[in-house]
């Protein structure tokens, strides 16, 4: 190509880039709604376990409250239903950042309609899992919705970070003999109720997963716990101290942590210890 062949592409480009520099670029329609007046305006709400599903009725489910800031006005509340979503869909399939990820599937969800006369600003806090008080988390955010103009599809979504952990063995509170070894055993699930196993989508390899027995607020060992896929818990045996040492008993506890995405959890309950096993009553 010659240097005047450049010089005449370079002119052409030089001329579109300006043609298209110069040309106005609107953005998207304004809202074809009413200019004054309440407008129904319906948001939805999802609460989701961070990093895993949404929080539906295998967990109790979460309470949603939508609260005016200005006023402290609630303007909305109640329990978000249904069920936790597609797992292939959510964990596995790759989205971009506009693509719905919780409602391309029915998932459980918090719906409710405000009636809006002007731009609002708004918090909405959610709690759950509500079948578990014990690991109930808390979390909100802030946001201007505008009279008339939905916020649907995913909605808006609150993460709630944690994990469900409980100890299913020893059974709380049954007593403990002295000088016995006895295997601790706990399930760890997430917020949304799916297990924690090693390859799964909650890959325990990747998780602190790990028992503490306590003589009151000392700790005096930490347990290794290994999974089982029998019973899908984790499991530790350990040695009960003898009951002189431990006139009050002792705490099994069993904690769940993740440093990558802030996710913890733990369970703990109290043992009393006896020194020696009862013999069986006779005519018993």
């Amino acid at each position: 190509m010659t240097r005047s062949s450049f010089a005449l592409v370079g002119l052409i480009f030089s001329l579109t880039l300006l043609s298209y520099l110069s040309t106005p670029v609107r953005s998207q329609t304004p809202p074809n709604i009413p200019l004054n007046g309440p407008q129904p305006t319906v948001v939805l709400v999802r609460v989701v376990a961070h990093g895993a599903m949404v929080l539906g009725r295998e967990v109790g489910g979460a309470r949603v409250t939508i609260t005016e800031v200005a006023t402290g006005q609630i303007l909305a509340t109640g329990l978000q239903q249904g069920g936790s979503g597609d797992q292939s869909q959510i964990m596995r399939t790759p989205h971009m950042i506009e693509e719905p990820v919780y409602s391309s599937r029915p998932s459980a969800v918090f719906t409710t309609t405000l009636q809006l006369h002007k731009p609002t600003l708004v918090e909405i806090s959610a709690e759950g899992p509500l079948a578990y008080p014990a690991a109930l988390q808390k979390t909100s955010t802030t946001l201007l919705v505008l009279p008339g103009q939905d916020l649907t599809h995913d909605g808006i979504v609150l993460h709630l970070h944690g994990y469900l952990i409980q100890i299913e063995r020893p059974t709380p509170p049954e007593p403990l003999i002295a000088k016995d070894d006895v295997k601790l055993r706990a399930s760890v699930r997430t917020l949304s109720g799916s297990f924690v196993r090693p390859h799964g989508d909650w890959d325990s390899r990747k998780i602190r997963i790990y028992g503490e027995v306590l003589i009151g607020d000392r700790i005096i060992e930490r347990l290794q716990m290994f999974y089982d896929e029998g019973s899908r818990t984790f499991e530790a045996p350990f040695f009960v101290p003898p009951s002189k040492d431990v006139p009050d008993g002792i705490t099994l506890r069993v904690i769940a942590s993740d440093l990558s995405s802030g996710n913890a959890g733990m369970d703990q309950a109290t043992y009393p210890v006896l020194s020696e096993r009862l013999s069986p009553q006779p005519g018993r």
